[in-house]
Order: C-alpha cells, then structure tokens, then sequence
C-alpha cells in the first residue's frame, strides 16, 4: 500500500501590519510543498483575526506562516499547543522573546553575545531628544519593539524626525526600542534544527535606500541580495556560530533567521532574529538554504520533520502527578 499522505495545514494572513506578506510567503510555501508526501490545504485568517479554529485539529501539521504580532508572537502558538497538533517553528516561549526587541536584546546581552547599544521605552514615559542623543549619538533607530518586516521602523538625524519617529512607532506597539546607529553591511543567516541545529551559509542585502525598509524589502525591491555573502572564511564562520548561539539562547526550535551588523573592521553584531522568516520570492531563508545545499522542497521536509519530532518528544512529557 502506499504511504499516507500527511494532512499539511498552512496557516496565514492574520492581524497584522504584515498581512501582504504573510499571503505572499504562504503561497510560496504551499507550491512547494511536495504533493507526493502531502496534502496541503490553506488555512487564511481574515485581517480581523477570524478563523474557523476547530479545522487545525484535523491536520498532521500546522504550518504557519504568520508575520509579525498575533501569529509570530507565541499567541497563535499557543493556541496549537492547546490543540495538540505539531507546528513548525519555535514554540511559544522562543516566539515571543524572538518577536519582541526589547527582551531579545537583554537575553542576548545576558547570553554574553555582542549587541549594540540600545534604550526601551514606554507610551507613559517622556523621551528626551538631547538625553537619548547623548548616549546613543546620532543618527539613531526607532523600532516598535514587537513587530517585523521593518514596518513602523525609522531613521533619525534630528529632533524633529526623532518626534515623527516615535509617534509612529507606537502606533504598532506601547513599548519602543531606540538603537545606536552602527556603519555596517547588513549579513543574514538561517537556521535550521531543534537541539542540534545548523547554519546556513551567511547572504548579504545591499539596500539601495537609506535602510532596508519595508519599502525597499516588499515594494521597490531593487536590493540586492549577494548570496553567499563576499565574506572571508573566518567571519562566515563566526556568523555562522554567532546565529547558533543566538537560536539557542533565545529557546528557538525548527527554524529562524539572524541578521548581523559586520562593521568595516570585522566586528559583529546580532541585529535581530526572525522566528517565522518570509517565504516569498525574494526572501532569504529559503535561498540561502538553496545555496548551501538545501532546495525548498526539502527544506520545507526537514520542517515538518522537526514539527513532529518537537511533538512526539513533548508527548511523552508527564503532565499530572
């Protein structure tokens, strides 16, 4: 007889400010996906945040393929937990300390990992311009603490942007994260695996805009992504390191995605990591697994893998006394 197929659910849309992407990531995704092994279903959450609940129980393995708050955030992983169905990615603890900014950089900073210089704030505080300058110097970075894809992210030079930049990060979050500015090239490297995880090789985004925005990441997408980075022997290696330590100390599993700051004099720093990295036609994970040996289809295999094997080692946890 042949093989059961495996009832694939991919999960995307959601409520979040990156919806767009989501459905461009899930529809890569869902071609990919060997139809020899599985079938595959897509399961959309309206920008509202509806969905029919009920239906992820009767698949295998839930795929998310969820950007930003309410699906990369632990909250839709939890609900899975709940379900008691296999997902693929980082579970709940490793979602939400990878999602938001502020904690990441602190357990990273703990972890002894090199990080740049940063200050978080709350809605209720006052932010003084001259008082952050001082410390971080200009030109600084505004970010929402809990949200990706660039989105509500700014550069400032001066006061008067400072004041634009943080009114519109906290349109996407109460809590912001300020950072140094650090003169750099912008390194990405992808990982793979739950105890014993590997990297890919490192990539490089050459941003044609000030930063590499969310503009210059969805819309006008003339960077350039050099694949494998033009880096020598030793620091891909050290990046390569870098991102395993970082996938570790931030409790990851399945997949994620790091990105590096590499100064002229070779120093690194970890920038970010990304718990549900994109999957569309531009996005790095998957080409820089393609380029280190790895094409999608199998790639997307080694995940739903890693769903089930996270799976059945939790299920034989004890939970009562």
């Amino acid at each position: 007889m042949p093989k059961k197929k495996l009832k694939i659910g991919v999960l995307f849309g959601g409520k979040s400010a990156e919806h767009e992407v989501s459905l461009q990531s899930a529809q890569n995704v869902i071609k990919a996906l060997d139809k020899n092994k599985y079938e595959v279903a897509p399961l959309k959450i309206n920008k509202d945040g509806k969905f029919d609940f009920d239906i992820v129980k009767k698949f295998d393995v839930i795929f998310p393929v969820l950007h930003g708050p309410f699906g990369e955030d632990g909250s839709m992983q939890g609900l899975l937990k709940l379900a008691g169905v296999p997902f693929v990615g980082p579970s709940v603890l490793g979602s939400a300390v990878g999602m938001d900014k502020d904690v990441m950089k602190k357990l990273l900073k703990e972890a002894g990992l090199p990080i740049g210089k940063f200050l978080t704030f709350y809605h209720t505080e006052k932010l003084n311009f001259n008082k952050i300058k001082k410390e971080l110097g200009l030109p600084l970075f505004i970010k929402p603490a809990n949200m990706g894809s660039s989105v509500g992210i700014s550069k400032v030079k001066n006061e008067i942007e400072f004041k634009n930049a943080i009114k519109e990060a906290f349109k996407y979050d109460t809590k912001i994260v300020i950072e140094e500015f650090i003169r750099c090239r912008e390194i990405e490297c992808s990982v793979l695996g739950n105890e014993n995880p590997k990297a890919s090789l490192p990539g490089e985004i050459i941003a044609n805009q000030d930063f590499y925005s969310y503009d210059a990441k969805y819309i006008n997408t003339d960077s350039v992504a050099v694949i494998p980075a033009k880096i020598n022997k030793k620091t891909s290696k050290k990046i390569q390191e870098l991102a395993i330590k970082t996938f570790k100390a931030l409790n990851c599993e399945g997949l994620s995605r790091v990105d590096f700051f590499l100064t002229d004099n070779d120093k690194i720093y970890i920038n970010e990591i990304n718990t549900i990295p994109g999957f569309t036609n531009i996005s790095m994970y998957p080409k820089l697994w393609e380029a280190s040996g790895l094409p999608i289809s199998k790639l997307l295999d080694k995940l739903v893998d890693l769903a089930i094997e996270r799976f059945h080692r939790e299920s034989k946890l004890k939970t009562t006394m």
